[in-house]
């Protein structure tokens, strides 16, 4: 009983020692720790709860947490005289804190005050700008600087602040790794500026295969890019964009839409006007179907590309503007031309080949 009670008595002198200050701070990080997730996804440009946000959420969590602890012992357990190393590290995480809650506050802000809004699948996002960034990047140097000199002063190593110190070495390794970062940075910057491709446009990349994907965020150092083939994410540098032909679908040269072409190679034997009568009902079919997105006008151009060795190639032109459903178009209006030729009595095969199988049969 005697041991409780002494126990109690400790408690009540501790609390005596709290003042308004310490109230204060115990409080607030409390309500930051309480409130984290909903603080979190309101500075956040996407909605989106990833396992990047988890850790941002721990991390955020664990800051808040260590303030706490750190400052009730170091600052009330503690004596004046036995306050050293302590004290200058919890220091140097509020300054960290702070630096981290005012960069997160400054980039939401110029993100809502420079950004662009876009809606793609009928969801509202903010994305960067040529301003946006430059701001953010110009908002995190700042800031960056001045937090690493403060946590610097604050832990009494001024000297690395001189021109042979540790601060100067990192500078020199900076600049001479520049080559290696600074193509894509300021790639990243210019096709930003240019309004080469914004965030939804759907982009075809020439190289060994043709890439077809959308546009998911223009970062820092890469672009991220949706597959519309196998839906995965691709990664590539800003750098490599600049360097290769893009292909962006979704900036139509008219009005009507994306000017799309089907080819086909049909036999010399079938008469022109059946091609272009089995390609008009096979368009007005596909008309008909929803989840084909054709433009009912201007509607379809039929031409002759070439007359070969051994087949007429016809092409076929169409327009669409759902250039996000641009493979699942090709395929089902490839599968309207074929059913309505079959109904029609044409053949879509090279006669060539037909031939090179009924000789060896």
């Amino acid at each position: 009983m005697n041991e409780l009670m002494e126990q109690w008595a400790a408690f009540l002198a501790f609390i005596d020692r709290l003042t308004l200050v310490d109230y204060l701070v115990v409080g607030i990080n409390l309500l930051l720790i309480l409130f984290s997730r909903r603080i979190l996804l309101f500075f956040r440009r996407t909605k989106e709860v990833d396992t990047r946000f988890q850790i941002s959420l721990m991390v955020f969590r664990g800051l808040c947490l260590l303030i706490i602890v750190g400052f009730g012992y170091y600052h009330v357990y503690l004596p004046t005289e036995d306050r050293g190393w302590g004290l200058k590290l919890l220091a140097s995480l509020v300054v960290v804190f702070i630096a981290y809650g005012l960069q997160t506050v400054a980039s939401f802000f110029i993100q809502t005050r420079y950004g662009k809004t876009i809606t793609f699948r009928g969801e509202s996002m903010v994305t960067e700008t040529y301003y946006s960034r430059i701001f953010r990047i110009l908002s995190g140097v700042v800031i960056s600087v001045i937090t690493l000199v403060t946590v610097i002063r604050i832990m009494g190593f001024g000297s690395l602040l001189e021109a042979g110190g540790a601060i100067g070495v990192i500078g020199v390794m900076i600049a001479l790794t520049q080559s290696t970062w600074a193509p894509d940075l300021f790639s990243g910057l210019i096709i930003l500026h240019n309004r080469m491709i914004d965030p939804g446009d759907v982009i075809e990349l020439d190289g060994s295969e043709r890439t077809l994907g959308i546009v998911h965020k223009v970062k820092l150092f890469h672009t991220e890019i949706r597959n519309l083939v196998n839906n995965h994410r691709i990664m590539i540098k800003n750098a490599y964009l600049r360097d290769h032909i893009i292909h962006n679908l979704s900036k139509f040269a008219s009005a009507s839409g994306l000017r799309e072409l089907l080819r086909f190679k049909i036999g010399y034997d079938v008469d022109p006007k059946q091609v272009k009568v089995m390609f008009e009902i096979a368009f007005k079919h596909a008309l008909h179907n929803e989840e084909i997105k054709l433009e009912e006008h201007p509607g379809i151009e039929i031409r002759m590309l070439d007359a070969g060795d051994f087949a007429v190639e016809w092409g076929v032109f169409y327009y669409t503007k759902e250039v996000d459903q641009l493979l699942k178009t090709r395929q089902m209006f490839r599968e309207a031309i074929l059913a309505s030729a079959l109904e029609h009595g044409i053949s879509l095969g090279t006669p060539m080949q037909h031939e090179i199988l009924s000789d060896a049969r």
